[in-house]
């Protein structure tokens, strides 16, 4: 019997650290195909990935005159290809060095004739280790792969009902795979300072590009070894207003953490709480009041009033 999906589970990273750092550059495979050949989006959000019914995918991504898509399922445990043509080909996901994965993966794509564009070697991570190299990370447990999916299932959720109240430009909710973070962004419409960059083993100009205006974030991860080593939500500003380190927000317990200059939701704290989407709909809502009206962003025109919802289409 497979696992429920509604409760919001534990995800200590101690206990699926090999698992998650093996994922992790599966999904650098997976975005660096939708970043090789879909045309490009402001802040590169055409290189992102997205939260699906049963794992993670790329949407649909064109190739010469056919479109194709793929999908790491979690709940089959199964990678899959599928093409406008009507063509669909699967890999089972199961341990195996990251170097043998690349490879049966390029493979799979070939056989439905697609030839991906791929730099293979990680971003945003401090090992450089190419992907048709890697025979250091090949770990897969299928429970935890499963598990931290309906985490992000549940924040996706999430996510999606705070950027219903902005009319502001704002991101989908979407899975950056080169930190491995699930986030969506809002903009006040204003330029932004140039970026200092800095990120490892990413190229200034990319930083650059994603922070050309400014904006306010909300997201989670699942934290990193040797750093942060818990699953978290965060929320920052960018440029940050002055006020962000000492102003109140909900709900109890989070907090600005100094070094990352970011608000901090621990997520066993969510997940304890007697309703776990309401507490994390308040620390979206709570960081993004206080940090627009420091920034003194034009929430008026840029915000849903209250009692308004979006048109229902219109039933006889």
């Amino acid at each position: 019997m497979r696992p429920t999906t509604d409760e919001w589970p534990a995800l200590p990273l101690g206990g699926w650290q090999d698992t998650y750092a093996t994922v992790h550059r599966w999904l650098q495979i997976l975005g660096k195909t939708r970043l090789g050949l879909a045309p490009m989006q402001n802040h590169w959000w055409h290189s992102t990935l997205y939260v699906t019914a049963r794992g993670v995918g790329t949407s649909p991504i064109p190739f010469e005159n056919v479109d194709f898509e793929v999908e790491l399922d979690f709940i089959d445990h199964a990678l899959t290809v599928r093409t406008s043509r009507g063509e669909t080909r699967s890999l089972a996901l199961s341990p195996r060095p990251v170097a043998d994965f690349y490879r049966e993966y390029i493979a799979l794509l070939g056989s439905v004739g697609i030839q991906p564009r791929i730099w293979p070697v990680p971003m945003e991570l401090t090992d450089t280790l190419r992907f048709d190299e890697d025979r250091t990370h090949a770990s897969y447990d299928r429970d935890a792969a499963h598990t931290c999916w309906r985490v992000l299932a549940h924040s996706d959720r999430v996510f999606k009902r705070f950027r219903a109240a902005f009319l502001g430009k704002s991101s989908p909710s979407h899975l950056w795979w080169g930190a491995f973070d699930l986030a969506s962004t809002r903009f006040s419409g204003r330029g932004a300072p140039t970026h200092p960059g800095g990120v490892p083993n990413l190229p200034d100009f990319v930083t650059r590009e994603a922070y050309s205006h400014e904006c306010i974030s909300v997201g989670w991860w699942p934290g990193t070894v040797g750093g942060f080593a818990e699953p978290a939500f965060y929320a920052y500003a960018y440029p940050e207003p002055p006020g962000c380190t000492i102003a109140k927000i909900s709900p109890a317990g989070a907090y600005y953490h100094s070094q990352l200059r970011e608000w901090i939701l621990p997520y066993d704290l969510v997940r304890g709480a007697p309703d776990p989407e309401a507490a994390l709909l308040a620390f979206c809502h709570s960081t993004y009041a206080v940090a627009a009206d420091l920034a003194e962003w034009d929430r008026a025109a840029l915000e849903r009033p209250a009692r308004s919802a979006p048109h229902q289409p219109v039933t006889e």
